[in-house]
Parts: C-alpha cells; sequence; structure tokens
C-alpha cells in the first residue's frame, strides 16, 4: 500500500518529481509481482511519457526504453533517448512501433477518445505483449483532479463552482482535458477487442484490496486509480 505515503508527500510538496517517481517505482514493482519480465531484453514504450518518470525507471532496470508523447518534455538526464512523436488521440495507433511492455500512465481520463484506443491498443503489443493502463477513474475520490470533491457535482458545474470558491487557476476543464471515465465502461472495451484479455486489476494505491475491482459501482467510488494489465492475445492478427 502506497496511499499513505503519496498523500504525505502531495500535502507537504504537491506534485513533485519525487511524487510521481514513488508512484512509478511501485506500480513496476506491482507489474514485476503479476509475473511480467521487466529486465533485459525487454522493450518498452512509454506511452504519453510527459518528463519520462516512468520509462526512466524502467531503463534503469534494464529494459530498452522508447519515449512516445505528442510534445518532448523529457527530463534533461534523458534528452536525447528514442522519442517517438504521437498523438494518442488522432495519429495511426501503429506509428510508434510494437512493444514487450507498453506503459499508459495517468494518461487514460484526459483522451477525448478514450475508446478508440482500447480498440486499437493491440497495435502497440507484440504477440503476448503487455499493457499497462493506469488512470483517475471520474467517480474516484480525486476524479476532477485539483477541482475534487467538486466534481461529484456533475462534470458541467464542479469545476465552476471551485472558480468561484478559489479564484483559481485550474489545469482541468472537463471535456477540454479531462474527461470522465469509468472502470466499468473501459473493461466492456476491453472484452470487445477480441486481440486483447485482462490478466490483472487492481486499485494503483493499494492494489492488496484488489478485490474490490469485482464489485461493480463501488469499484468506481473506491478505486481512487485503477490499474490493470492487459495483455496481448498470441497468434492474433491485427483486426485493424
Amino acid at each position: 500500500m502506497i496511499i499513505h505515503k503519496l498523500l504525505a508527500r502531495f500535502f507537504r510538496h504537491k506534485d513533485d518529481e519525487v511524487f510521481y517517481l514513488m508512484q512509478a517505482e511501485a506500480a513496476i514493482d506491482w507489474i514485476g509481482a503479476q509475473g511480467i519480465k521487466i529486465g533485459e531484453g525487454i522493450s518498452a514504450l512509454d506511452l504519453g511519457c510527459g518528463h519520462g518518470i516512468f520509462g526512466r525507471e524502467l531503463m534503469k532496470r534494464g529494459c530498452n526504453v522508447v519515449f512516445s508523447d505528442d510534445e518532448n518534455f523529457l527530463a534533461k538526464d534523458i534528452v536525447g533517448q528514442k522519442f517517438v512523436r504521437f498523438n494518442i488521440d488522432r495519429d495511426d495507433m501503429k506509428i510508434p512501433g510494437k512493444y514487450d511492455l507498453v506503459i499508459c500512465s495517468n494518461v487514460f481520463e484526459h483522451l477525448a477518445q478514450p475508446e478508440r484506443f482500447i480498440r486499437n491498443a493491440h497495435e502497440l503489443l507484440k504477440p503476448q505483449g503487455v499493457l499497462y493502463l493506469s488512470w483517475t477513474n471520474w467517480l474516484s475520490p480525486w476524479g476532477g483532479h485539483e477541482f475534487s470533491p467538486l466534481h461529484y457535482l456533475g462534470s458541467r458545474r464542479g469545476h465552476l463552482v471551485y472558480d468561484k470558491l478559489t479564484g483559481r487557476q485550474r489545469k482541468h476543464t472537463p471535456y477540454v482535458n479531462l474527461f470522465p471515465t469509468y472502470i466499468g465502461s473501459a473493461l466492456k472495451l476491453i472484452s470487445e477487442n477480441n486481440a486483447l484479455q485482462i490478466k490483472s486489476l487492481a486499485p494503483r494505491y493499494y492494489t492488496e484490496f484488489g478485490f474490490i475491482m469485482h464489485i461493480p459501482l463501488v469499484r468506481e467510488f473506491l478505486a481512487w486509480n485503477c490499474a490493470m494489465l492487459v495483455a496481448r492475445k498470441g497468434g492474433i492478427k491485427s483486426s485493424s
């Protein structure tokens, strides 16, 4: 369980680099605990990489990492690493190539077309490759990000109430750069893609309570951040 450590760090230092490093380290440990090989000989894609913190940790563990985002914001110590400019919402999913492991961390809720991503995610995976998909689902306590918990007032109203109460500048606006997403809907879309299957499912910050993810509706409120491993079925040809 890492939720208490993250909250302590956030209240003292906000979402600094160490805050995201803690998330990346814990997530990689969980991926490895699910039987996924991480190390030499493993090709990995840090998709929607931002500063590349997640991918950098995979590099430290021996993976051959490619970074990808719609703009290059890589941290100074990894500038020069292979980078593929790619917009998940618009570009052909075949552009980045195929990998043993694809990381898509805290990106899914910022996609205007999350369903498009899931329907084509297998294009990024080698046969039996694995996608780590993690995001803050809308009904979780942090679903509205900085204007939480006012997001419970609705995606058309909560952020406006936040503006009036605080007068602060927001980073996120619903249906502009933050989109309501739901665990149940994501699971349904994955089940409809014959090239993919769920391997593991857990609340990211307290993975010991994985049973929560098997209780419809309850999981939408209690998961905080959904983490899943989605495997490509070996030998299944692309449908696109």
